[in-house]
């Protein structure tokens, strides 16, 4: 492999590395921002439940996602449908291939990081292309969110019924609104400065 498909090879995983990244500290982050939602949008009253309460089943949620070791979605104090599980397992399993190629990416980079970097213009326009998008969001999230299910899902199961699946109570649309700013903002300025690591540097 010559030198040139060496930095192409880098500069590829580094791009996934950055994506994932910002995936996985969303996710994480998303327990700071749900504990906030809770008093914020009022989810105690609109489930007539304890913060504690709320805040445990989220736990419990979020354990069933992101543990590659549980694979049984349980709730303390709200029932599932059938199609409510299959959705919370089709999520677990981008959960997962996410984390794996976090790790993946993370191992390539650390092997090739002293490769010289020749692709470094990538990155900018992949944060002009982040941009855009996080521009559509922001003018019509609920269209936004459609579509990045309708990619994402082949079914509608993630079409919550509240009387089958009352877990979506607790989940308000501002709830991943935040989140997605909050990814947004973590690619942006992790592409942003690969694509200007020299003039940071200077």
């Amino acid at each position: 492999m010559s030198n040139t498909q060496k930095d192409l090879f880098y500069t590829i995983a580094l791009a996934f590395f950055i994506l994932t990244a910002a995936i996985t500290i969303t996710i994480f982050a998303s327990y700071l921002l749900f504990a906030f939602d809770i008093k914020h949008y009022y989810l105690e009253q609109a489930v007539s439940m304890k913060y504690s309460t709320i805040m445990k089943n989220y736990a419990q949620m979020m354990d069933y996602l992101i543990n590659p070791f549980n694979w049984h979605f349980q709730l303390s104090d709200f029932t599932s449908s059938a199609s409510g599980r299959l959705h919370f397992e089709d999520c677990k399993k981008l959960f997962l291939l996410n984390f794996g190629v976090f790790i993946g990416s993370g191992l390539i980079v650390a092997k090739f990081r002293k490769i010289r970097a020749r692709f470094n213009k990538m990155f900018l326009w992949i944060g002009i292309v982040g941009i855009v998008v996080a521009i559509l969001m922001l003018l019509n999230f609920d269209e936004f969110f459609v579509i990045f299910h309708e990619v994402l899902f082949r079914n509608s199961d993630w079409l919550f019924d509240p009387d089958k699946d009352p877990v979506i109570n607790i989940l308000p649309e501002e709830f991943f609104t935040q989140c997605f700013i909050l990814f947004f903002i973590l690619f942006e300025g992790l592409n942003f400065w690969k694509a200007n690591k020299k003039a940071f540097r200077n």
